[in-house]
């Protein structure tokens, strides 16, 4: 059989704590359509195993992403189960893992776990013809993207359709201030207003830009040599 790139784990019941007995879904790795389409391994596999218990359950997740459709899948599987579905990231919800994520009823983030969303991408050969059925389908797929984001965030469809056009890294604080997590993990205590941390957003496509602003020459003003010089080093300062 081929890997699977999620394990289960079934949590015995503790009658003298009061602690029902549970399950917890890991995916770890890349989410691959090989593994997932394969003979051996199907989302009917997947299927019969998420049924197969009751209960809440809880959903670890560090992957970097993979497969749209296998996520697509799994996202709709974990959001049609009858019970809570508790999403923690430790590590990375990158790319297709962050749609996972988007079915938990609540999802909570560790404090140094990233998300990260961005635009489909796929591999074309043909004509043009080719070309444009290939942008026409990742347009789609961006689109189905977008909803499970503005199911959970409320964000508008602008709004998200920006942060996957430049590839937006979130913290977990961001994420939170986003509507893409509900919580922090191991954050026992409200932090006083003053000791809040920082929510961090970074986008590739911003980086680059400010790097390529600073190393396209400027279009000279009539300034001397020495207030033209001045500028550009204090330019390069920010």
């Amino acid at each position: 059989m081929k890997r699977k790139f999620w394990n289960w784990i079934r949590n015995e019941a503790d009658e003298e704590k009061g602690v029902p007995e549970s399950r917890t879904l890991f995916l770890n790795g890349e989410i691959s359509d090989e593994t997932w389409f394969g003979y051996e391994v199907t989302p009917k596999l997947f299927k019969s195993e998420l049924e197969s218990g009751d209960g809440d359950i809880t959903v670890w997740i560090n992957s970097l992403g993979g497969d749209v459709f296998a996520a697509a899948q799994i996202y709709n599987m974990l959001m049609d189960y009858p019970h809570n579905v508790t999403v923690k990231i430790d590590g990375l919800a990158a790319s297709a893992a962050s749609v996972i994520a988007m079915a938990g009823t609540e999802v909570l983030m560790s404090p140094v776990a990233m998300m990260m969303i961005h635009n489909p991408a796929t591999v074309a050969i043909g004509d043009a013809g080719e070309m444009k059925k290939a942008i026409d389908m990742l347009a789609e797929v961006k689109e189905s993207i977008m909803n499970a984001y503005e199911i959970k965030t409320g964000l508008s469809r602008p709004r998200i359709s920006h942060l996957m056009d430049v590839e937006s890294w979130f913290n977990a604080t961001k994420a939170v201030e986003l509507g893409f997590a509900d919580g922090i993990l191991f954050d026992a205590q409200e932090p006083e207003k003053d000791e809040e941390p920082e929510a961090f957003l970074f986008s590739r496509m911003a980086v680059t830009n400010s790097m390529l602003s600073k190393l396209i020459p400027l279009k000279e003003e009539k300034k001397t040599p020495i207030e033209q010089l001045e500028k550009r080093l204090a330019l390069l300062k920010h």
